[in-house]
């Protein structure tokens, strides 16, 4: 029997925790090499797109960018004529994130690791890499298990709320005055560092909050995420392009700038 050798990419920002998976997985998958391991959503990507790994372990909560963010920005660099990683993700014990993974039939191992569990986990890794394949489709299903993650679980650590009304107002503080920014006025959200632009056709003006915690004070079906730091008021949407390499930017009606369109949300605009 011949075995194949598989690289992988370990991004845990705990060290202790990371070493331990490490150990287990020498133990459940000799064969496999660990081609990096490092501790932030960021490097995770850029080594993935250096190395070109068959398999990535992701902890959901890393500094700076989850798991998922990450998965989602490799996602959109990631070649079409190359197999897009096998994807795992490490979390402590959350029910919600453990259904949406079971949903969406991505793999997971719960912190700490169990060697029984990971034994399966690798007996899956191990039947899906001899029957992967590249190119736009396989890249298109693990786009669509990536939006469903991102759009429809709690953030690490959180619980399910209730759903509240949709925010009307922005209240941007200037000095020492707050200006009172309807919403709907509102063509794009931009994050910035610890904060978000707040761009209107004549304004901008910052406010201390992130864009992963305004997210889902706004309403879906006025204010379209198309890129990890970008929302756009989807009526203000003026034109759509696509570049030589399939790139989309838009346009938004009072506004100069082209904003960037991710691979993972590039479904959104379709010509009629």
């Amino acid at each position: 029997m011949i075995c194949m050798q598989y690289d992988a990419i370990i991004a845990e920002d705990e060290p202790l925790l990371a070493l331990a998976l490490k150990a287990e997985l020498a133990r459940a998958w000799p064969d496999l090499q660990i081609a990096a391991t490092v501790g932030d959503g960021a490097s995770a990507v850029e080594q993935a797109l250096a190395l070109k790994p068959d398999v990535m372990f992701l902890d959901i909560r890393m500094p700076g960018m989850s798991g998922l963010e990450a998965a989602a920005e490799l996602a959109d660099e990631w070649p079409e004529d190359k197999p897009f990683p096998a994807l795992v993700f490490v979390t402590a014990y959350d029910q919600y994130a453990v259904q949406a993974f079971e949903a969406q039939a991505v793999d997971y191992i719960v912190k700490p690791v169990q060697p029984e569990r990971l034994q399966k986990t690798v007996g899956r890794l191990q039947a899906m890499l001899q029957a992967r394949q590249a190119g736009p489709a396989a890249l298109d299903h693990t786009l669509d298990q990536l939006r469903h993650l991102l759009g429809g679980a709690p953030a690490a650590g959180q619980t399910a709320q209730p759903q509240q009304p949709f925010l009307k107002m922005i209240q941007a503080s200037v000095g020492s005055s707050i200006h009172m920014v309807p919403v709907d006025q509102v063509l794009y959200f931009e994050a910035a560092d610890k904060y978000v632009r707040v761009v209107t056709a004549s304004r901008e003006h910052l406010i201390r909050t992130s864009l992963r915690e305004l997210l889902p004070q706004l309403d879906p079906r006025q204010f379209w995420q198309i890129h990890r730091g970008t929302l756009v008021l989807a009526s203000a949407v003026d034109t759509v392009m696509r570049d030589e390499a399939g790139k989309l930017t838009l346009t938004l009606r009072g506004r100069p700038e082209k904003l960037v369109v991710s691979r993972l949300y590039s479904h959104l605009f379709h010509a009629m």
